[in-house]
């Protein structure tokens, strides 16, 4: 998985600096080009990238859209506990997206989904690999494998709805009844009757997304590439079927080659050049409180199935993670959603943080109907995106940085990445 520069060295704009803007950053960089970065945060990731549930879940790359979600988010709605919030709106984007989601809730569009998503996340495990072993970026990484835990026999009998397609590309997986969770996770012990058993995912790791896009950011710096923060962009211009500049608040940025990595944000900066990307924001939450007790506490990532909740290890924090709402652009910190993650894992780590001294935040992430990530050329020439990783942005940033640098290379990426772009929407 070696980088060799290209022969032409290009000026290479990348718009946002998340964990995906600033992988694809250091990707371009280390490929020979010039480049520059604009965000309108004072600093990297300080966005949806901030403090999400810290999952490097490579295993449990899976699509929202499957058969019988539609009936299973009635029935989520009508939990006191809810994984899924639905605000209506009159808003035509969030109702063509519905839409479109509900037309990937069949078995083939799910197998389909879930092979292109685990097709890039595999592919990323091996990228970060070597970029931990390239630099020695630390970020609380650990490699400990997730537990996807089933708090009934009902959820446990329908597993093989997943590991037919993680067999499909040698995923391997673990599963496991209840006293093999516990020695996964020796802190359920304390709550053995909580749960019946869980599939393990042993190449799973943990990580703060944070912390990685911030040092990795300091390398890319340090690589040659350019951060103008605190910069709002307005739009891009284009004139014979190119962009020709990054219209922004402190003036015009131009180069050879635009890449749009600006999350929920990308379809806005998009749609007036005519190009139609069904990104959606999926609001998120999460709680961070610190570790009280070292036994009482996870050691890796626990995915509470009923929830929808990922309970991680971070350090000396524990990351609560979980709930799909949509709401629009809404950042608004909402107190139920509060209460349910504080419920997981109250329920199953009661005794390992401070759940008094947690912080609670929420993000916006940047969800396509399929799932998976729209990454490659538009139909502009000089124009490419990388969005749409939905809540898999921090497992998939590096795979995705690395395909998008050999793609603007115009290099044969590593794995297939012909279904991956804006073309499979017949977007423009």
């Amino acid at each position: 998985m070696g980088v060799s520069p290209r022969s032409v060295r290009m000026k290479v704009l990348v718009l946002g600096s998340g964990v995906i803007g600033v992988t694809t950053a250091w990707y371009l960089a280390r490929a020979g080009h010039e480049v520059v970065v604009v965000d309108r945060q004072d600093a990297a990731g300080r966005e949806t990238s901030f403090a999400n549930a810290g999952q490097l879940s490579y295993g449990y790359s899976s699509p929202w859209a499957g058969p019988g979600v539609p009936m299973k988010a009635v029935k989520w709605l009508l939990m006191h506990h809810r994984p899924f919030v639905f605000w209506p709106r009159p808003d035509p984007a969030m109702l063509s997206w519905l839409a479109r989601m509900a037309a990937n809730c069949t078995e083939r569009a799910y197998r389909r989904n879930k092979g292109r998503m685990v097709r890039v996340a595999e592919y990323s495990r091996l990228a970060l690999a070597e970029l931990r072993a390239e630099t020695g970026i630390e970020f609380d990484h650990r490699a400990r494998g997730t537990v996807q835990l089933f708090r009934t026999q009902k959820q446990l009998d329908h597993v093989g709805d997943d590991t037919g397609v993680l067999d499909e590309y040698g995923v391997p997986w673990e599963l496991l009844d209840l006293e093999g969770c516990i020695a996964a996770e020796p802190a359920l012990a304390r709550v053995r009757d909580r749960f019946v058993g869980g599939l393990r995912l042993p190449q799973d790791e943990t990580g703060d997304a944070f912390l990685f896009t911030q040092r990795l950011a300091e390398l890319a710096c340090g690589a040659g590439v350019e951060f103008h923060l605190g910069v709002s962009v307005a739009g891009l211009r284009a004139e014979g079927g190119r962009v020709r500049a990054v219209e922004t608040d402190h003036g015009d940025f131009t180069a050879d080659a635009y890449v749009a990595a600006l999350g929920s944000h990308t379809p806005a900066v998009l749609r007036p050049l005519g190009l139609r990307l069904p990104v959606y924001p999926i609001k998120g939450y999460s709680l961070t409180l610190p570790v009280t007790e070292e036994g009482a506490a996870p050691v890796s990532t626990v995915m509470d199935e009923t929830y929808k909740i990922a309970i991680t290890r971070l350090g000396s924090r524990i990351r609560v993670g979980g709930t799909a709402e949509i709401a629009g652009f809404s950042t608004s910190l909402r107190v139920p959603r509060r209460e349910t993650l504080e419920h997981s894992v109250r329920d199953l780590f009661p005794d390992g943080g401070d759940i008094a001294a947690a912080q609670f935040w929420t993000g916006l992430r940047p969800m396509t109907p399929d799932g998976t990530p729209v990454i490659g050329r538009t139909p502009l020439p000089n124009l490419y995106t990388n969005t749409g990783h939905g809540t898999l942005g921090w497992t998939m940033a590096c795979g995705s940085g690395r395909v998008l640098a050999d793609i603007v290379s115009d290099r044969t990426p590593e794995i297939d990445v012909t279904d991956l772009g804006i073309a499979r929407y017949g977007a423009g």
